[in-house]
């Protein structure tokens, strides 16, 4: 589904993405990890678009996405989280969910005018789909609740909840367990599961070990930009190089 080949990402004199090389397979949930200044960031900005490669290649369903916008990439179907969520505080949770398909007959402004029964169907229809989506998320109960109002974990959620109403093949999501409570990070990768089975593809960046080792396979290590392996997690949890390069020998 994704094919990244010798990828390099530089700021003027700081290779932050060295050289990184891998395929993701589609229908996978793939884990990325590595200590705070690896490159893991960096590579997903690159991938999804906020930055240009300064070379390499990145293939997306066998077309190059590399140095496309974000918003083409977005249309493709290759859709990003943020670790720090964005949602629009001052609007509520549905209209947050609502806002996201692309091409609203409502959006021409002279529609409002000319075409208001396009523009009525198209925002029942996409009420109707956000609701169901904030359904699934478990947020359905807060849809008329101000997106600033919500805790951090439920920020996540909303963010999930936006990024389904795009209907991606692939998403990559930053940390979503980070800041979360025990309890809707459980909810989270219960949610993640079900979309996997669904058949989206994931590649996550996360710090939290006990959710990539029980959700990811396969799991990508980085390090000072490179990758430094690949496999299956009970592998890299084992793998010294792990152990003393990002973890200090203890993989918790």
């Amino acid at each position: 589904m994704l094919e990244v080949g010798d990828l390099v990402k530089e700021f003027g004199g700081l290779r932050a993405v060295d050289g990184v090389s891998f395929t993701l397979a589609a229908h996978t949930i793939t884990g990325l990890i590595g200590p705070n200044g690896a490159g893991k960031t960096t590579l997903f900005n690159t991938i999804a678009g906020v930055h240009r490669p300064s070379s390499g290649s990145i293939s997306f369903l066998g077309r190059r996405i590399g140095g496309l916008p974000p918003h083409r990439i977005f249309h493709a179907g290759l859709v990003r989280t943020f670790q720090i969520p964005r949602p629009f505080a001052g609007m509520t949770v549905l209209e947050n969910t609502m806002l996201v398909p692309a091409g609203q007959a409502g959006e021409r402004f002279w529609n409002n005018w000319f075409a208001r029964s396009q523009v009525r169907a198209q925002e029942r229809a996409g009420r109707e789909r956000a609701r169901e989506v904030l359904d699934f998320v478990g947020l359905e109960r807060l849809s008329g609740e101000y997106a600033k109002n919500l805790s951090g974990g439920q920020q996540k959620l909303l963010e999930l909840a936006r990024v389904l109403m795009a209907e991606p093949q692939l998403i990559l999501l930053d940390e979503p367990g980070a800041g979360v409570n025990p309890t809707l990070l459980v909810t989270i990768m219960d949610k993640l599961r079900e979309l996997h089975a669904r058949g989206i593809t994931f590649l996550i960046i996360e710090h939290n070990m006990d959710l990539i080792m029980n959700l990811c396979n396969p799991v990508l290590v980085m390090a000072q930009g490179r990758l430094l392996m690949e496999g299956p997690p009970e592998v890299v949890r084992n793998d010294p190089r792990v152990l003393e390069a990002y973890l200090g020998g203890v993989l918790a």
